[in-house]
């Protein structure tokens, strides 16, 4: 079975494996966790920078993290923009998640 999990801008579940971690720093810093393997409360984001837009807009990143400001997440977007571009036309991935639940 396939792991799921929520994305914090879309609110749309995916796999975990298309969705990046990210992960609130002691200092107040959000950092990407691409390896999904850094300790602390972590929250999940689509790897776009409309779904990273929507987050911060949301506030989702403050929310999630359980976090007592508004963090810095420039780092997140840093990396979100460095990603190599993927195709346009992608499978969505939440019809997918929730035929997998459904098992």
């Amino acid at each position: 079975m396939v792991p799921v999990r929520t994305c914090i801008g879309s609110r749309r579940r995916a796999s975990r494996s298309s969705l990046l971690r990210v992960v609130a720093l002691s200092d107040g810093r959000v950092v990407a966790d691409p390896k999904a393997v850094m300790p602390g409360r972590g929250a999940w984001l689509t790897p776009t920078v409309d779904a990273y837009d929507l987050a911060v807009k949301r506030r989702a990143f403050r929310r999630a993290l359980r976090l007592d400001r508004d963090p810095d997440t420039s780092a997140v977007l840093d990396h979100i923009v460095g990603l190599p571009q993927e195709p346009a036309e992608r499978p969505d991935t939440t019809e997918q998640a929730e035929r997998l639940m459904d098992n």
